[in-house]
């Protein structure tokens, strides 16, 4: 947070079945990706969800897991969570863009996912923004996965196709029942 700016924040959602997430950190940085899961952990809680928890590698992993996840598993959502650190080498250019570039089209493809990857300049930066009683970003991932959660629930219903058609039965579906799609 900057200076003394003040932001709102919502109330977590409300679930009639509880939430089943996957969270997915990096621990390059293991205390920094402890407080991010602890508060992660909590916003799950709060509402009554359910959690699994792996570990992968690096940042650049973490939108790999959650889309074979997403793919292969049943999640009704998912946490990322990491922290990448600026270095000497453009290195942190490219896994900052390339992780959140990545969970944004998983995002698009309907995955509901909060990004908790933290992308600093320095290890104090880090630690702020990690900590679980303070700025608690794992936390805010977290509610950002339940949010999405509870809009994807909310406008549950049949699943349209989003690209190419692979049926008639789909096709028929496309074009409402009025025949063939050009």
């Amino acid at each position: 947070m900057a200076g003394h700016e003040t932001h709102h924040t919502l109330a977590l959602p409300e679930f009639d079945k509880a939430p089943k997430l996957l969270i997915v950190v990096a621990p390059y940085y293991k205390d920094i990706a402890d407080q991010l899961v602890a508060g992660a952990r909590a916003q799950i809680e709060a509402v009554g969800g359910t959690h699994e928890l792996i570990e992968v590698p690096g940042a650049l992993e973490v939108p790999t897991a959650i889309g074979q996840a997403f793919r292969m598993a049943h999640f009704d959502g998912f946490v990322a969570l990491g922290c990448v650190i600026r270095g000497e080498t453009t290195h942190y250019d490219t896994v900052c863009n390339d992780s959140s570039r990545a969970i944004a089209l998983l995002g698009l493809q309907g995955a509901c996912i909060g990004n908790g990857i933290l992308t600093v300049e320095n290890r104090a930066q880090a630690e702020i923004r990690a900590e679980a009683q303070g700025q608690n970003k794992g936390g805010g991932a977290a509610a950002a996965a339940l949010h999405l959660i509870a809009l994807a629930r909310r406008w549950g219903g049949a699943k349209r196709s989003v690209g190419f058609l692979q049926d008639r039965e789909e096709i028929q579906i496309a074009g409402q029942g009025r025949g063939p799609v050009a």
